[in-house]
């Protein structure tokens, strides 16, 4: 970073950076290759924004929006030029117009949403953390195959190009075995206010679901299988939920992961992945466009980009129409996805972090 500038303080601020870096530029012609779908989104808050942003850059428009708050929803759709507000979610499950939604709510509103869209037919996107736990999950994804749809995982790390370069090339076996994946995730957010989504139970807060799903994700993908050994200690905020953790975790192959989350205090989102002959370093990895490749014998150093941080949710976009379309990779993700949702379930179990919902 050159003298004198600064990181940007929070994940809105990088997007809507990233969003001013590509302004005015071409948009890329390989991003959406299937049939381009109908698409409503719900809610309206800091990522149905950043979907709404995301569809103008690629020349797209929303087709419907639905939110809690009517008005909102209203305001939404006069910013974006959205055709349709629904007056209910059942109007928009009902819209035979629709082909997809994006499910954009807190976490813990997910599930009520995923099954009246995916009963209705409709393929849905579902913003992170997919659902509050494996369950629910479970109960998801039975909809969706009793209804023929596509249900996908909207966390950036399952989507983004760089991972696919890289996953790519650690399957043709260029860097030997992985051994051990390390991965950091650290936010800060003010105590001043307890009630806030990040500390608030009753909104589903705590580490493990707003940033711990992106850290597992990492590394998770380029594990050999699902671990199942899990070690861990933490640290519950006086409102109940997960404020940091540190936990390791080991599969069948003897891959590790070493993990560290905060909420209440910065550290750098790294993910270091080390295999036999390289190891791979990813800075702000959750919508990361680039990552350097140290090779173990000589020392030498690798800059690999792919993709543009910009396009993150675009990369999201095109993925489910890719799944819808027939492609099998793609439709798979929700595999690691639940994977994911299990360690984190198990996590939380072990810890007592217990949501409302799931009482």
């Amino acid at each position: 970073m050159a003298e004198g500038t600064q990181a940007p303080k929070d994940a809105a601020a990088a997007a809507k950076a990233a969003f001013a870096a590509v302004e005015g530029k071409p948009f890329p012609t390989d991003i959406f290759t299937a049939p381009e779908l109908r698409w409503a989104v719900i809610g309206c808050g800091v990522i149905a924004n950043q979907i709404a942003q995301s569809f103008v850059l690629a020349g797209r428009k929303i087709s419907g929006v639905a939110n809690r708050t009517h008005e909102k929803a209203v305001a939404f759709a006069e910013r974006y030029g959205i055709a349709k507000v629904y007056d209910s979610y059942e109007d928009l499950y009902a819209d035979p117009d629709i082909d997809a939604v994006y499910i954009t709510t807190p976490h813990n509103t997910h599930i009520t949403y995923l099954r009246g869209a995916l009963s209705a037919g409709k393929h849905v996107l579902c913003e992170k953390s997919i659902t509050l736990n494996s369950a629910e999950l479970d109960e998801a994804r039975a909809i969706a195959r009793e209804h023929n749809v596509v249900l996908m995982d909207a966390t950036t790390i399952l989507h983004m190009p760089l991972y696919v370069e890289l996953l790519r090339r650690a399957k043709a076996g260029e860097f030997g075995k992985l051994r051990l994946a390390q991965v950091n995730f650290g936010s800060y957010h003010s105590y001043d206010d307890t009630k806030a989504r990040f500390f608030n139970p009753n909104l589903a807060g705590g580490a493990m679901l707003d940033i711990g799903v992106y850290a597992i994700s990492i590394a998770r993908m380029f594990m050999a299988s699902q671990p199942h050994e899990i070690v861990s200690l933490e640290n519950n905020f006086e409102t109940g939920v997960d404020e940091e953790s540190g936990f390791v975790t080991r599969n069948a192959e003897g891959q590790l992961g070493v993990f560290s989350l905060t909420m209440h205090a910065k550290q750098p989102k790294r993910a270091t992945l080390c295999f036999d002959d390289a190891y791979i370093e990813v800075f702000n990895y959750p919508r990361a466009d680039k990552a350097t490749i140290t090779w173990t014998a000589e020392g030498t150093r690798e800059e690999v980009s792919a993709g543009v941080e910009a396009y993150a949710l675009c990369y999201e976009i095109a993925d489910l129409e890719k799944a819808v379309a027939g492609d099998v990779e793609k439709a798979a993700l929700i595999d690691i996805a639940a994977d994911v949702m299990e360690i984190m379930t198990k996590l939380r179990a072990d810890w007592g972090v217990v949501y409302p919902e799931e009482r």
